[in-house]
């Protein structure tokens, strides 16, 4: 009896380790450098109860907004160590990392935030996440989005020649560095947070942005003239540490996966149904003056040039323009 008692209890610890190591409660830290106000920061809320609600209550997010980790550089590198749980970080943040993302910031990929959204679900798309594990450390587990990219001005300008010169506010990555670069400008990286104050003091002449960050960081107080150009789509990658990926058994990895595509699916849902209704808003604010349907005939031959550039960095440029010409 006793060398069965013994076996019986090795054996029911044994098999009870998959489940202590699942059932472990666990709070989730998950950065980001946009507000509390921010779309993506409100979906992030609603995340923790839907993981809460998916793991019966073993999961929740507590979120890090505005940046307080540090810059999404210091973001990754953390979610590299394991220092950091999650994050959801722009698509043009991974460029530096993965090139083959940097197809998704062709100039005029496309020209509204509709088919923007077709794109970031797109199965090409979702074959360049696979890349991020071994570059980045992490696990993409979906896109999301902010809004169509616009281009808001201290001053008027009249063609694409005016912005030769003019100091951009742009997010540091290589492809829109590229962009901005064909016409003249200087490109100025530099965090969200302290792009209002760049503006007011005349660090920067004009900003590349959403409507989105437009209206909540109200940067037309500065920049009082606005072209609807829509010349990026700006995406989001809901990333996890690889590290902490690792630790999780499979049943949990599910558990967060569908649990994180909900709200990327909701985050691009809102702001494609949102678009109109900002843009209109912005229309009604007094003293802001707005160009609309200023397309890719503004640049000249910069996309055709831009493309020539970065095919060279990664067939996904190609594959990309393949893509949105069947839509």
């Amino acid at each position: 009896m006793s060398k069965f008692t013994t076996f019986a209890a090795v054996a029911f610890a044994v098999l009870a380790l998959p489940f202590s190591a699942s059932a472990q409660d666990r709070e989730f830290r998950l950065g980001l450098i946009t507000p509390p106000v921010h779309v993506w920061n409100q979906e992030v809320a609603a995340l923790s109860d839907t993981l809460s609600e998916m793991s019966d209550g073993r999961f929740t997010v507590v979120a890090f907004p505005s940046g307080q980790l540090g810059s999404e550089t210091t973001m990754l590198q953390q979610l590299q160590t394991g220092a950091l749980d999650m994050a959801w970080l722009t698509s043009a943040e991974i460029t530096n990392r993965v090139p083959a993302m940097g197809a998704l910031h062709a100039p005029f990929l496309v020209d509204n935030i509709g088919d923007a959204a077709k794109v970031l679900r797109s199965d090409v798309a979702r074959e360049i996440l696979g890349e991020l594990p071994r570059a980045t450390g992490t696990v993409g587990v979906c896109y999301a989005m902010t809004g169509m990219r616009q281009l808001l001005t201290q001053n008027p300008v009249a063609s694409a020649a005016e912005l030769d010169g003019l100091r951009f506010r742009i997010t540091p990555a290589p492809p829109i560095r590229t962009f901005f670069e064909m016409f003249g400008a200087a490109p100025a990286p530099m965090p969200l947070t302290q792009v209002y104050d760049a503006l007011a003091n005349g660090q920067i002449d004009a900003i590349d942005m959403d409507h989105e960050s437009i209206i909540n960081f109200g940067y037309y107080d500065h920049a009082t003239y606005m072209m609807e150009t829509n010349h990026h789509l700006f995406g989001m990658v809901a990333l996890v540490s690889g590290r902490v990926w690792a630790g999780l058994s499979p049943e949990d990895q599910m558990i967060l996966r569908d649990a994180i595509q909900i709200h990327c699916d909701r985050t691009i849902d809102r702001f494609v149904e949102g678009e109109d209704a900002k843009l209109e808003q912005l229309r009604q604010v007094e003293g802001l003056s707005i160009t609309e349907n200023v397309g890719p005939e503004f640049f000249g031959d910069i996309v055709a040039r831009w493309d020539a550039e970065w095919a060279e960095q990664t067939p996904y440029v190609q594959r990309m323009r393949d893509l949105v010409a069947d839509f």
